[in-house]
């Protein structure tokens, strides 16, 4: 399957900090950032023991490819992409908030509604939707950008009246989140994909809204096959999707959720392989590119000196 990064240890020359992410290294200096998109996943916001051959690859090549197609759209904080695994970019104070938005009634929001709730982050759902239907129109469902645990639901409302980010501000993450939605859409929609919800980031970089991390990938993302999807909510069928769900959900059959007292279960060889090749498809479809793979031989040294060259 190839090497997997799990984590790195670099030390460069004016380097002023590291925070280790979920799944990205990210390496701190004076204005400007270098974050290795390693080869970790998360699920139920718990890092697996795992790491996934080429995972970080599909993820860093997807972001760059939607961050430069959609930078027309919103301004973002990337400056160079040196290496498959690597994107360097302005160091931005972040807003302590993810940009969640929905247009359809999946994952988390369909768990919510299936448990009887009618609002999610302070918005009224209307009766009678099944598991994957299309809202009426896409939604915003904040959540807390949590250092460590969960991301927690928050409504704008409160967001507002907490202080976490300001009107003014607020506005402005809105206009880019849906902007961004409907190109993400859009795109999507030319592969024979919908794009059913996501997550944006933002921060600032000089009084500039920025938007920030990735966009658009298996791990911030949803999507599902728009061939056989009206088939399918007809018959009461669950949706062919590529994204992180069917991880989430095996998690779940095994006797996972990321509550306390539960143990991470063992994935197999099978299972990690299952999991890789599923992120290879879905950089294929989305991007209509072939994938190739990264030479995994040097894949430590040659990230390093990816860095060291753009620093």
């Amino acid at each position: 399957m190839g090497t997997a990064i799990k984590e790195t240890k670099f030390e460069f020359p004016g380097q002023q900090g590291f925070y280790k992410g979920k799944v990205r290294d990210v390496y701190i200096f004076e204005e400007q950032l270098a974050v290795v998109a390693s080869d970790r996943i998360s699920a139920f916001d718990v890092v697996l023991p795992r790491a996934i051959p080429h995972k970080g690859q599909v993820l860093n090549q997807i972001a760059a490819k939607f961050l430069k197609a959609t930078s027309d759209l919103v301004p973002n904080w990337v400056t160079a992409v040196p290496h498959p695994q690597v994107t360097i970019g302005k160091k931005c104070e972040p807003f302590k908030v993810e940009m969640v938005i929905r247009g359809y009634l999946a994952g988390h929001a369909a768990r919510v509604y299936k448990a009887g709730h009618r609002v999610l982050c302070g918005i009224n759902l209307p009766e009678g939707l099944k598991e994957n239907d299309k809202l009426p129109h896409a939604i915003i469902t904040p959540t807390t950008k949590a250092a460590e645990g969960h991301d927690e639901d928050i409504s704008k409302e409160e967001i507002l009246a907490q202080g976490i980010v300001s009107a003014a501000d607020y506005d402005v993450l809105e206009k880019y989140t849906h902007a961004l939605f409907e190109r993400g859409s859009q795109m999507a929609r030319e592969k024979g994909l919908i794009l059913v919800d996501t997550k944006y980031e933002f921060g600032k970089f000089e009084d500039q809204i920025l938007l920030i991390d990735e966009i658009h990938t298996p791990d911030s993302s949803r999507y599902f096959y728009a061939d056989g999807y009206d088939t399918l909510q007809e018959v009461g069928l669950p949706q062919k999707q590529l994204s992180k769900e069917f991880v989430r959900q095996w998690l779940i059959q095994n006797g996972f959720q990321g509550k306390e007292n539960q143990n991470i279960p063992d994935m197999p060889d099978e299972f990690v392989k299952e999991i890789s090749e599923r992120y290879i498809e879905l950089f294929e479809k989305i991007t209509g590119e072939n994938f190739r793979k990264t030479n995994t031989e040097n894949l430590e040294k040659d990230i390093e000196t990816a860095i060291l060259n753009h620093i």
